[in-house]
């Protein structure tokens, strides 16, 4: 990845498309919405991933992510919380707990800030 500076924050081209970065989200994605959207995201998709191999009938997913900051240490992430809202025919409490559970330990981007900055999963069901 090349990340280039540009007269407010800094872009990068990707296959997708152009990322722009910046301080102030006239400019750009926030670093911190990043952080929070890529752990969000990749545990979402982890999930979804199990929930098909368990053959649950998933409909849709989403994910609301509420996030803690420290102003007195550099406004530094400390904790994010994970609500999915899944949307199925059948689904039962205790698989979607323990998809949510395997989702957490296979996600990549939760394991790489384990210790940092504390994780919380819920979820609801809505048949």
């Amino acid at each position: 990845m090349e990340f280039k500076m540009r007269e407010v924050g800094f872009s990068a081209d990707f296959e997708y498309g152009e990322l722009h970065v910046a301080g102030n989200e006239e400019y750009g994605f926030r670093p911190y919405q990043l952080m929070v959207s890529s752990i969000a995201v990749c545990s979402g998709g982890v999930l979804r991933g199990i929930l098909e191999k368990k053959r649950l009938e998933v409909e849709d997913i989403t994910i609301q992510a509420s996030v803690k900051r420290n102003e007195e240490e550099a406004n530094r992430i400390e904790s994010i919380a994970i609500h999915y809202v899944i949307t199925g025919n059948d689904l039962k409490e205790e698989k979607v707990d323990g998809a949510v559970k395997l989702a957490r330990k296979n996600c990549p981007m939760v394991r790489s800030v384990e210790g940092s900055i504390q994780i919380t999963e819920t979820f609801e069901i809505k048949n």
